[in-house]
């Protein structure tokens, strides 16, 4: 069975999860913080896969994934935080986290992670900055999808296969709002976007990505409408877009 170290400062966690897993038959022990973290660590011999803290005192997460990925390319890590927007959970992947779940959770979110990590190859990254396929969030995978969007009377939309936890399936269709994309424009000035489709592809992918990580479930009837340019939105296009001269 597999072995997990849980790093995490707060004790009533680390007891949690380890609680949980052993219940479900996996080896697993404790490290409070990132320093006793990656001393367990060592060189990753004999661990399977790592449950990591964001928020910690001294070496936060993302800097023990990081050395950990360093040590071992092929390290399987799972981050967590109650203090994560969408935007950490990108940098968590392109440090090479295999998930990236959300406090509170619950046990069975938690052993829905573990088993599609441990089943899953870990793959580095996301695709030019424009694509979240084949990473995890809360344990749910966005399969990329090639391919060009539809028109939904005035919205625009692109569907998206994604694999829950249990390995289950299903399509989701995200649409995006007339009054979102001239948002959009107003906001970047500009009319045309790099790469065309691909671009509003991108953007109801990020979308799609926040749902699951707030929500950790399918969006309801395979359906999921943009219809607010938020903060987030905004942050995913100033990221993405190249600066214009």
């Amino acid at each position: 069975m597999a072995r997990i170290l849980i790093i995490d400062d707060e004790h009533n966690i680390r007891m949690m999860i380890r609680l949980a897993l052993q219940h479900a038959g996996y080896t697993a022990e404790t490290a409070s913080d990132g320093e006793e973290g990656l001393e367990k660590y060592g060189d990753g011999t004999g661990w399977d896969l790592v449950l990591l803290d964001q928020r910690m005192p001294g070496l936060e997460g993302i800097d023990v994934l990081k050395q950990i990925r360093y040590l071992d390319p092929h390290a399987r890590v799972i981050m967590a935080t109650a203090f994560g927007t969408i935007d950490l959970a990108v940098e968590a992947m392109k440090a090479g986290a295999t998930d990236f779940l959300r406090k509170p959770f619950t046990s069975d979110t938690l052993r829905g992670a573990v088993e599609a990590a441990l089943r899953n190859t870990p793959t580095a990254t996301l695709t030019a900055g424009l694509t979240f396929g084949m990473t995890t969030i809360n344990g749910f995978r966005i399969a990329f999808q090639p391919g060009g969007g539809v028109r939904l009377g005035s919205n625009l939309g692109f569907s998206f296969t994604i694999h829950d936890p249990a390995g289950a399936s299903t399509t989701c269709t995200v649409t995006l709002s007339p009054v979102v994309m001239e948002e959009v424009k107003a906001h970047t000035d500009r009319e045309t976007f790099p790469g065309g489709e691909r671009f509003w592809q991108a953007l109801c992918e990020e979308a799609l990505a926040n749902y699951l990580y707030q929500n950790a479930e399918f969006p309801p009837e395979g359906q999921l409408h943009i219809e607010e340019y938020t903060l987030g939105l905004r942050r995913f296009v100033d990221a993405v877009l190249p600066v214009e001269a």
